[in-house]
């Protein structure tokens, strides 16, 4: 039975809409910021309507370019970033799910070990590894290559350890009918398995998009290069301190550039994960 309470409906869409107004309103006033020119956005008066320079700022932001700290252009920042943020969360979702499958559906010595020598690799992340790792990579000639930005951050024990839980609550009547019907590891795997784990591909998908994505240390240790450099990258050169005055309206433009490919990923695996919840539920 469903009780109607209009107002706590009423109290939680209040309180729901200020948190979104908090969180929006910085949003907005970077994208207003980025309609005018620089000396209007520090000069302390910014309106809240959007000017007249909308059009001129993200051109000249998306295939010119501005500072002279970030000479290229933020459409080739958003293409490295993007590149870079896909390889990670493909490769993540791949390598964690053939090893859950391993160490769910595998009966070889030291199983379990294995699962928890990947699971302590959780206390090592990239900044406490990162001169091993920037040496091997360097070694290995991948400065300032996609190769580079992408195979030292691939690896996921967070995404080994949610697939390997899901897979442990399949029934094992799964198993045992699809061996009936004659199939082998890799068909029960790529028939039965993946279309069951497409929910959890959909939000580990997002999760590691938005990780890839904001890396910041990474990228500027390996990236030499202006045209391997990604966008986090090039929003702060864009705002480097000098005796010249900082052209905010670019960065700013570039901030809100940054946001839609994550946003749009979101949103598309959205629908993903909805639809994978309905069949399911079926």
């Amino acid at each position: 039975m469903v009780e109607h309470r209009p107002l706590r409906d009423l109290v939680a869409y209040v309180v729901l809409s200020l948190g979104v107004l908090i969180f929006a309103f910085p949003v907005y006033v970077a994208f207003i910021a980025s309609t005018y020119d620089a000396a209007t956005v520090v000069s302390g008066n910014l309106p809240l309507v959007p000017g007249g320079r909308m059009l001129e700022n993200y051109y000249r932001a998306v295939f010119v370019g501005g500072s002279r700290f970030m000479s290229q252009p933020v459409g080739v920042l958003l293409a490295n970033s993007f590149i870079s943020a896909i390889g990670i969360a493909i490769g993540k979702i791949l390598i964690s799910i053939l090893s859950a499958f391993a160490i769910v559906y595998f009966r070889f010595p030291f199983r379990k070990t294995a699962f928890w020598i990947i699971f302590i690799t959780l206390m090592l992340p990239v900044e406490v590894r990162i001169y091993p790792t920037y040496k091997v990579v360097a070694d290995l000639h991948m400065l300032d290559t996609y190769a580079g930005l992408v195979l030292p951050l691939i690896a996921s024990a967070t995404g080994t350890l949610l697939f390997r839980q899901f897979f442990m609550t399949i029934p094992d009547e799964l198993l045992e009918a699809s061996r009936i019907d004659g199939a082998g590891p890799l068909r029960f795997f790529w028939d039965t398995l993946l279309p069951l784990s497409m929910t959890t591909v959909a939000a580990l998908f997002v999760i590691q998009f938005i990780y890839g994505w904001n890396q910041y240390l990474w990228p500027l240790l390996i990236t030499t290069k202006d045209s391997m450099q990604t966008i986090v990258i090039g929003i702060k050169k864009m705002l480097t301190t000098t005796d010249e005055l900082a052209e905010w309206q670019l960065a700013m433009a570039t901030a809100v550039l940054a946001m839609l490919p994550p946003v749009a990923v979101v949103i598309f695996m959205q629908r993903l994960f909805v639809k994978g919840l309905v069949e399911t539920e079926k």
